[in-house]
């Protein structure tokens, strides 16, 4: 039944070690804690097998959580992800009675790259999904400090990936602080979990299982490829599959080359082009270095070279190249990854006849999570465990005959000659353990090795067995970073995120995701067509945070580069547009779309041109054209640039689309193209709504325009989410208008969820809420008494919106009857901070149900509805309520914090905000069924 299954979904037939994971394994409910499998051999797969023992009954987590430390790469494990719900919907639809899917997709979601996050995986605690993503989105969410995630949106998205869910680690051994950290969580559970042992059998638990092909991996039970080639038929274990035999065997000839009195560019385009027989062979060649400033050299080394070559020979065909690294925007990485890698036969399996050769350029983004497969390989001496990792990229699938020609730069030299500092020497010994232990493969020949998947394996169960072996192993390997332990008091510290400070919470995360690491600080840039500018009245600071958070930047939007970097582009870019200005060549500069819809001023030395933003949204910095005209000779005004340049650490920057220097994805100083942006009316991606109609992807849930005040009416699939007024007329009235549409659905904080095409009774809204909540509760096999409490909490979570300020603010239509949904737009001012959960809290208190409920329920029902918009951890706004007098305000705010402490110890961290999660599910699953409600009416 199971390799039947499997064909279904996958369209392969199971391989021998993964008919037996799922038997001995998944099947039984288990999960091994590390899997150890050459590369090249379908560790992907192991969605498929989780997800048909899911459909089996087996009693694993509901959320398949696949973490990938490449943020290059992450599509391609979403691709095989998509390809599983494709064929659930068709060839495996029978397996979805099991799964509690109904005549629903599997719910995927990818926190990095082209399928950024579309919140899928938020919408139903109580079945399976799949996510995606990277060490940095899913570590951060899982820590509660989650990168780019508003702060009421972060205990939700903590709770689905804290509970209920099997952190699978693609490639651990690239980040072992990781690693370490959900080992802790999950071996913590009396630290970090309920207190009473039956409140922990109600929440779901977290687990983890690491995937490695470089033999590298923690404690615990490993699950390991069975046999060798060397056995007799019948007798090679996991080995007598064709496939692994074949890939085993996959011949792979390694020679290392000294480098000589070339510079490294220099070297590894001359061996990659004479591999291509002067570019006449038609070979797929990838060239690695562990810098992308080699990487750039040394591809215009070879186009040098092709140009000197074809001077000689007029015939020669016109080579192929690419850059794969990691400095590059997430919408043309795609494209790399996605497009030129397929057409030029560079993906495993590929079938491409190709007449003359093609070189890929990569750093440590193409060393993982890519199923490449190329002919050779050329590249400098790096750590074991990347050296395993690039050999397993070429010959993939066995068949031919690949070189792996590295260069040798010999061993490193100290910057101060006789007093290497102790990284050097570290690194001095690093290289001569790299050494010992490539000349440990099998020989070829006087000058080569074999680097097989064989041979490695081969090698590293002998390091298991010869101590002096496995000591050189890991010399050569790179060493485990320090990291801090993750202790209670910091988990709480992170938990309260309705507190925008708190002295015990440590300002980023990152240490416990990677390690302490020397490392340039990082900035993000997104490119923008219209930003919030205006000729009249100065933005305010509060505008600009309310504009990026209704028209939040897109992943895919996304170039990440050093600091310094940026900087410097920036400056240089800057210094660019002033010269053009200062000249007179305004048309010169990258002309924008067209006029009736452009937002954006004429350009002068007091634009504002770009603003930079924290990971959480707030202003950090804002520069305008002429903070970059500074003389020569004005040193002071040159430092206090930068002063306010090094504060774009870490931060998002967001410039206008007319500053350019983007060149094919990459940051170029010197271009001058005009450059694409998510919020301009090209397409952006290449997946649009079925109409065809708004050149916007269903990925984006946001759409800029410009209008005047009687603009055109807006289609019903969109609602306004948020209105800056850029020019007034003689009496005051805004006449030109900067507009942010949401899309039906797509919610950027909480005040946009009651917002909607349709209009709905709060009496309605709150019934089917507490409908939903109860089918969670079962599905999720709660107690009774918690069902009893989710559904009282979800019937009375919105009894503050009966507050006459509510429903004046959200513009409910006239009359006596009270509403939960309306179309908006909101009129903030008149709201005047008011926030409905705490309003409810007078309400529930007075119901017939909740006084006979006893304590400890009362106060799981109070938090539940104080929290249900992400507030109450601790503490809430008073603002705008006029139920009673300040001070008993103050006191009910009061006891929401302590309500907040108390649960907290008795639930743990997770535990409690994924109880929350479940009325907020609730919640939102009603809100879409009346988006949703008769169609047509938003269509």
């Amino acid at each position: 039944m199971f390799d039947r299954q499997f064909e279904a979904l996958t369209s392969f037939v199971p391989l021998s070690w993964q008919a037996r994971l799922f038997r001995d394994y998944f099947m039984h409910g288990r999960a091994p804690d590390a899997i150890d499998i050459p590369t090249g051999l379908g560790k992907t797969a192991v969605m498929a097998l989780w997800l048909i023992a899911r459909a089996n009954g087996a009693a694993l987590p509901r959320r398949l959580v696949y973490v990938v430390d490449r943020r290059a790469v992450v599509d391609q494990a979403s691709d095989f992800a998509y390809t599983l719900r494709e064929r659930l919907d068709a060839q495996a639809a029978y397996l979805k009675a099991g799964l509690n899917l109904d005549e629903r997709s599997l719910p995927i979601s990818t926190l990095r790259g082209q399928y950024a996050d579309n919140k899928e995986w938020l919408e139903d605690p109580s079945v399976p999904a799949i996510i995606v993503g990277t060490v940095d989105m899913v570590g951060s969410r899982m820590l509660f400090e989650g990168y780019g995630v508003s702060r009421r949106m972060r205990p939700y998205q903590a709770a689905l990936l804290g509970t209920d869910a099997l952190i699978v680690l693609d490639e651990a051994h690239l980040v072992p602080p990781f690693e370490r950290l959900i080992e802790a969580i999950t071996r913590g559970s009396g630290e970090f979990g309920p207190r009473d042992p039956q409140d922990a059998n109600m929440v779901p638990a977290l687990r983890l299982m690491s995937l490695s092909a470089t033999g590298r991996h923690r404690g615990g039970t490993v699950f390991k490829l069975q046999g060798h080639l060397r056995g007799s038929p019948g007798n090679r274990g996991d080995v007598e599959d064709d496939i692994v035999r074949r890939r085993l065997a996959a011949e792979k000839v390694l020679t290392l080359i000294p480098k000589g009195t070339q510079w490294l560019d220099e070297a590894l385009a001359a061996h990659a082009w004479t591999l291509s027989e002067k570019g006449a062979a038609p070979i797929r060649c990838l060239v690695f270095s562990n810098s992308r400033d080699i990487a750039q050299k040394a591809r215009k080394r070879i186009k040098q070279l092709e140009r000197e070559e074809r001077a000689r020979n007029a015939n020669l065909r016109e080579l192929d190249t690419e850059l794969l690294i990691g400095a590059r925007r997430v919408r043309e990485r795609q494209s790399v990854t996605a497009e030129w890698l397929n057409s030029k036969g560079f993906v495993a399996g590929s079938e491409v006849e190709r007449t003359s050769p093609a070189f890929l350029f990569a750093t440590s983004a193409g060393e993982v999570g890519i199923d490449l497969d190329a002919d050779h390989i050329v590249c400098d001496l790096v750590a074991w465990e990347r050296l395993v990792q690039r050999f397993g990229r070429v010959n993939r699938r066995g068949g031919r005959r690949a070189k792996i020609l590295i260069i040798d730069e010999g061993p490193p030299s100290p910057k101060k000659a006789g007093a290497p500092t102790l990284e050097e020497t570290r690194q001095t010994e690093r290289y001569f353990a790299l050494r010992r232990l490539l000349n440990e493969l099998p020989e070829h020949g006087s000058d080569s090795r074999f680097a097989s998947p064989e041979a490695l394996r081969l090698l590293r169960a002998r390091a298991d067995a010869e101590p002096a072996l496995d000591a050189t192993m890991k010399a050569a390997t790179t060493p485990e970073p320090l990291r801090p332990a993750l202790t209670r008091a910091v988990l709480d510290a992170w938990a309260m995120t309705s507190l925008e400070t708190h002295t015990g919470r440590p300002d980023d995360v990152a240490p416990w995701l990677r390690g302490w690491v020397e490392q340039d600080p990082q900035t993000t840039i997104v490119w923008r067509r219209h930003l919030p500018v205006r000729n009249g009245p100065p933005i305010t600071p509060a505008e600009i945070e309310s504009y990026f958070e209704a028209a939040p930047p897109h992943l895919t939007e996304h170039l990440s580069a050093e600091t310094f970097v940026v900087a410097q582009w920036l400056q240089e870019r800057l210094a660019a547009l002033l010269g053009k200005l200062a000249a007179g060549q305004e048309d010169e500069i990258a002309a924008t779309c067209e006029e009736d819809l452009d937002g954006s001023e004429t350009l002068s030395s007091n634009s504002e041109i770009a603003f930079a933003l924290s990971q959480s949204g707030r202003l950090i910095e804002r520069f305008s054209l002429g903070d970059f005209a500074i003389p020569k000779q004005d040193k002071e005004r040159r430092r206090a640039l930068d002063r306010r340049l090094n504060k774009l650490a870490d931060a998002i920057l967001i410039v206008d689309a007319r500053v350019g220097g983007i060149n094919q994805g990459l940051l170029d100083s010197d271009s001058w193209t005009y450059a694409e942006t998510a919020d301009g009316t090209d397409p952006w991606m290449a997946s649009l709504n079925e109409q065809g109609v708004d050149r916007q992807p269903l990925t984006i849930g946001f759409r800029v325009r410009v209008v005047a005040t009687n603009g055109r009416r807006l289609r019903r699939a969109w609602g306004e989410r948020y209105r800056l007024a850029l020019e007034w007329d003689a009496d005051g009235v805004p006449s030109r208008i900067l507009i942010v549409d949401k899309r039906q659905g797509d919610s950027a904080n909480e005040e946009d969820r009651s917002t909607s095409c349709n209009y709905q009774r709060l009496s309605e809204h709150q019934s089917w809420t507490e409908v939903k909540a109860r089918k969670l509760g079962e599905r999720l096999g709660l107690c009774p008494e918690l069902i009893g409490a989710l559904a009282l909490a979800a019937r009375l979570h919105d009894e503050g919106k009966r507050s006459r300020r509510w429903q004046r603010a959200f513009r409910a239509p006239p009359g006596e009857e009270l509403y939960a949904k309306t179309k908006g737009p909101i009129d903030f001012a008149l709201l005047d901070g008011y926030r409905h959960e705490f309003g409810s809290l007078s309400w529930v208190q007075k119901d017939e149900a909740f006084v006979c409920l006893p304590e400890a329920l009362k106060d799981l029902v109070l938090h539940l509805v104080a929290a249900h918009h992400g507030q109450a951890r601790p503490v809430i706004s008073t603002s705008g309520c006029e139920d009673a007098p300040s001070s008993l305000l103050q006191e009910r705010a009061r006891h929401v914090a302590l309500r907040f402490a108390r649960l907290q110890r008795r639930w743990g961290p997770w535990g409690l905000a994924w109880l929350e999660s479940l009325l907020r599910a609730a919640d939102q699953q009603a809100s879409r069924d009346n988006d949703n409600e008769q169609g047509a009416a938003c269509a």
